[in-house]
């Protein structure tokens, strides 16, 4: 047999289009890219690969991915000895091909075997297969453990493996049907809930059994049978049927686990479907008992056909195959394709695809791909799946089934007919809580659900509602979301004051909720109105759910809300309005805003100054200054006599140690509280002081000193004095108030200036001398610690009865002085005589001095001959003409510049006489010629001047 090219292979469209105008189910034919010069009498199809059986004994096997490549094998043996291929099975995997022949010879095929020719499976001889259950693992190296259904009612058990010497490694019969009817239909499932069961469906023309159960443990090298122990321990579930018919078709069918639909334990249930005479029957494999809840889908519910004989008498075509897709059965009636609704048992398609008299090979599931396939002796057909799940919403919402309902609705307005039919029927049971959620998800009229809670008095319901309705509402609805959320507030408050009351009543709601019940739902309604006041706070109007709260009187809740939107200026008003200082200074150490500081630092400086105090040196970013008015509240009504207690003296010395450049003010504060302390001690204000510096004070050293001067703090007031200068009014004040010993310190710190120390010292002396008690001797002692005084400064200050005798030493002392400095000034003075007269000598031998010019001599300035014209000539032996020599002069004159040219504009006037000309000249000569110029300070005030001036160039410097 040849194969010859006929195009290329044509897929169906997949109805893209989401319209629900288009069918469901569309039948098309597949066009194959070569055609055949025989029947089809087998086909099989799994993972997107088909296997078509001739009736020429030849298997075709196409990967639709490439439909281009065809697989051309032949059976081993002719068909007169073998029988011809009767039925063939593939696994999901399509890597094992199992092929029976009319003579009860087998053969296996293996995807990847090199040879491509099946392989006779001798131990499975004479046994006529009419249905295969694959392995649940579904492996593809070997077949693991299969069962294999045959006509003589008989389950035998095998392993089948294509690398080993014998293909079947065991083959066992494991279960005989009861009748020996034909196992038309068998299948092997893992049971979902527990791994280690299998369920096995055994199908006969009559009967279908269900055996669940532990198999053995299985054994990769195929050990020994694992479902003999299961058939023979377990007593099967059998749903059998009261009339049943061998002539009719008959076989299972069981989905893989659909995308949707009803889970059982976690996961996917899967379908099953029994084709007999009597109908098809199916359900879902979701628990032991399937049965249970299956359904029956007789053939009167597929439509008829007119009688061929003419007339309009109807007959029921009879069902020839059948198969599942997700949400459907598909059978093939009367060479009809015919989809049913699983859900609802109704007939969502019908179209004609056979020719009257055309028969049907198979309609089957590629399990892998979920595609469906219809084959007949002479064609294929793909029926092609669009959107059939598009109203499988509508069968649970009639059903009630709403959960699932709303997974299988599209859009919005699907969605809303469930939720809102959905409220409807929860609220028709009285569960008002569970209606009042859904509701609130749909487009229920608003007043109309809030009226129906109202009248039942559902308040919990009520709540629920407004809370799901709020979440709806778009966040530019401003005014709704506010007024949802004030009722919400409202209907929170209503149920803690109720649950409240029932405490305190020690009411028992509906005779059966305790106390301590009640106590536990007061805490979970408090717990739902803290997490709604944290989620809508942006929903919330502050003065409205105050005036709220505050009606029903829940402290609680008011401080929350209050909390929760960070006004913690109503908190600390609140807390401080009932004096309840530490849960105020509580509220008030989490805070950062440095205005809530300086709003309540006054009234809470006044109760609790310790506390504050604490909370206040832990915030960086306060301003000290705001807090004086506080701080001199507190020192002015605290009753603290000890400064070391007094807080505002504590906070003010930590900000002038820690503070990186305090404020005046604050200087000026702690100076103050310490002036103004009743304490007699000025330790404090004087440790102070001295450790501020003193050029410049960072206080005001004026206002400091008046307030000394008025509380009479005398050191401290001497300390400002000398920091100011002022050394004699604090000498004064420190005499004034008899302290010697202070003022002869004070008296001691000019220095430099010797002259006022003196005066300082003076002073000193005056009042030590002076001061009742103190002897002569002990005067002078004390005075001896100042150098400049000498004894004739102090002799006027001692009374006129002293007699000369108590300081004679001193006096004796001063005379020698005097004496050594009289003789000091002899000498200095005959030294300065003997100066006088050297340069009396001197200038007499001016007149006689002389200097000689040499013939070639030249102008240290121009260069030219210095005899040329007027010149001078100085002791160094430097010559210069009188002009180069003036202007010379003149540009280095500085100061003397303009008395220079007053003096040169005087000369050049005629109208001067002759004596004053000369006089002009005289000094003239004397300015110009009064030292060299290269020796003299004209050449030192020189040095910067640059060897170049910016009239030459290097080369006229050059050698």
């Amino acid at each position: 047999m040849a194969l010859e090219p006929s195009g290329s292979y044509v897929a169906p469209s997949n109805l893209e289009q989401s319209s629900s105008s288009l069918p469901m189910f569309d039948v098309e034919q597949v066009q194959l890219a070569f055609s055949v010069a025989a029947d089809f009498v087998a086909a099989q199809v799994a993972n997107n690969v088909l296997v078509l059986a001739l009736s020429t004994n030849r298997i075709l096997r196409i990967d639709l991915d490439s439909p281009e490549d065809v697989e051309d094998i032949d059976l081993p043996k002719k068909s007169s000895e073998v029988g011809v291929i009767r039925r063939m099975f593939l696994d999901p995997s399509a890597s094992h091909l199992i092929i029976t022949t009319t003579l009860g010879e087998n053969y296996y095929l293996h995807a990847q075997s090199p040879s491509r020719q099946p392989k006779l499976l001798s131990r499975l001889k004479g046994v006529s297969i009419e249905s295969i259950a694959w392995n649940p693992s579904l492996p593809t190296a070997s077949t693991r453990e299969i069962l294999i259904g045959a006509t003589d009612g008989n389950v035998y058990e095998t392993y089948i493996d294509p690398s080993s010497y014998r293909l079947e490694k065991y083959h066992a019969p494991v279960f005989q049907v009861p009748g020996a009817s034909p196992v038309v239909g068998i299948s092997v499932e893992s049971v979902s809930s527990r791994p280690d069961q299998k369920r096995v469906l055994v199908a006969t023309y009559g009967k279908l059994l269900q055996f669940i159960g532990r198999a053995a443990i299985s054994k990769h090298g195929g050990g020994g049978s694992v479902y003999s122990e299961l058939f023979q321990r377990e007593t099967p579930s059998i749903h059998e049927l009261q009339h049943s018919s061998e002539s009719a078709p008959s076989s299972l069918v069981v989905s893989p686990p659909s995308s949707g639909g009803s889970q059982v334990d976690g996961s996917t249930a899967k379908e099953f479907a029994w084709l007999s005479s009597e109908g098809i029957y199916h359900g879902q494999l979701a628990t032991e008992s399937p049965f249970k809840t299956a359904r029956m889908l007789p053939r009167s519910v597929f439509p008829a056909s007119e009688s061929p004989r003419g007339g309009r008498k109807l007959i029921q075509d009879p069902i020839s195959a059948m198969t599942l897709s997700q949400w459907h059965v598909l059978a093939l009636v009367g060479g009809k394709v015919v989809a049913v609704n699983r859900l609802s048992q109704e007939i969502v398609h019908n179209q004609p695809v056979l020719e009257p008299g055309q028969s049907a090979l198979g309609l089957l599931t590629d399990l892998t791909k979920n595609t469906y396939w219809l084959f007949t002796s002479q064609a294929i057909y793909e029926v092609v799946a669009g959107e059939e799940d598009r109203d499988i919403w509508k069968i649970f919402l009639k059903e009630q089934n709403f959960d699932d309902a709303l997974e299988y609705a599209r859009g919005a307005s699907q969605r809303d007919a469930v939720m809102t039919a959905w409220g409807d029927s929860l609220a028709s049971k009285g569960h008002f809580v569970e209606a009042a959620k859904v509701w609130g998800k749909s487009s229920k009229g608003f007043e109309e659900v809030c009226l129906t809670m109202i009248d039942n008095k559902e308040h919990d319901a009520l709540r629920n509602y407004l809370l799901s309705q709020l979440a709806t509402y778009k966040k530019a609805s401003l005014m709704q979301r506010i007024m949802v959320a004030s009722w919400l507030v409202e209907l929170f408050m209503s149920k803690l004051n109720s649950l409240d009351d029932n405490i305190a009543t020690k009411a028992e709601l509906a005779g059966s909720t305790s106390t301590g019940e009640i106590k536990d739902q007061l805490g979970n309604i408090r717990s739902d109105f803290q997490d709604f006041v944290n989620s809508h706070k942006a929903d919330l109007d502050k003065k409205t759910v105050y005036d709220i709260i505050s009606s029903h009187g829940r402290e609680e809740e008011l401080l929350f809300f209050a909390t929760a939107t960070s006004d913690h200026n109503y908190v600390l008003s609140y807390w401080i309005q009932r004096e309840r200082w530490l849960e105020a200074l509580k509220v008030l150490q989490r805070q950062s805003d440095a205005d809530v500081f300086y709003k309540y630092s006054s009234v809470l400086m006044t109760h609790k100054p310790t506390d504050l105090v604490d909370i206040l040196m832990r915030q960086t970013n306060l301003d000290p200054e705001r807090l004086i008015p506080a701080l001199l509240n507190y020192n002015k009504s605290a009753s603290v006599s000890s400064l070391s207690q007094n807080q505002a003296v504590r906070y003010l010395n930590f900000i002038i140690v820690n503070h990186p450049n305090p404020a005046a003010a604050v200087h000026n504060t702690l100076i103050s509280i310490h002036a103004s302390s009743s304490s007699t001690s000025e330790a404090g204000l004087l440790t102070y002081l001295q450790s501020q510096p003193s050029s410049p004070p960072p206080y005001d050293a004026d206002f400091a000193l008046r307030l000394c001067i008025q509380n009479q703090r005398v050191q401290s007031c001497i300390h400002i004095y000398s920091t100011m200068g002022q050394y004699l009014q604090a000498v004064a004040l420190a005499l004034e108030h008899n302290d010697i010993d202070l003022a002869a310190i004070v008296a001691d710190r000019p220095e430099g200036n010797d002259k006022l120390r003196k005066k300082l010292w003076l002073l000193v002396a005056e009042k030590k001398i002076r001061q009742p008690g103190t002897g002569i001797k002990d005067a002078i002692e004390f005075l001896r610690r100042c150098e400049l005084l000498r004894i004739e400064d102090l002799i006027p200050f001692f009374p006129d009865f002293v007699v000369i005798d108590d300081f004679k030493d001193e006096i004796c002392t001063a005379l020698e002085d005097y004496s050594r400095h009289i003789d000091a000034l002899r000498q200095e003075m005959d030294n300065s005589a003997l100066t006088a007269r050297q340069i009396r000598g001197e200038i007499s031998g001016l007149d006689t001095r002389y200097a000689i010019v040499e013939p070639g001599e030249k102008c240290w300035i121009c260069s030219l001959p210095v005899l040329s014209r007027q010149f001078f000539v100085f002791p160094c032996q430097h010559a210069f003409h009188s002009d180069c020599l003036g202007r010379e002069v003149l540009d280095g004159a500085g100061g003397k510049k303009k008395y220079i040219r007053d003096l040169q504009a005087q000369l050049s006037n005629g109208d001067i006489s002759s004596s004053r000309r000369e006089e002009i000249v005289k000094e003239l000569d004397g300015l110009v010629a009064e030292a060299c110029i290269l020796c003299g300070d004209h050449a030192i005030k020189q040095i910067d001047k640059p060897f170049i001036t910016d009239s030459e160039t290097a080369e006229d410097w050059a050698l």
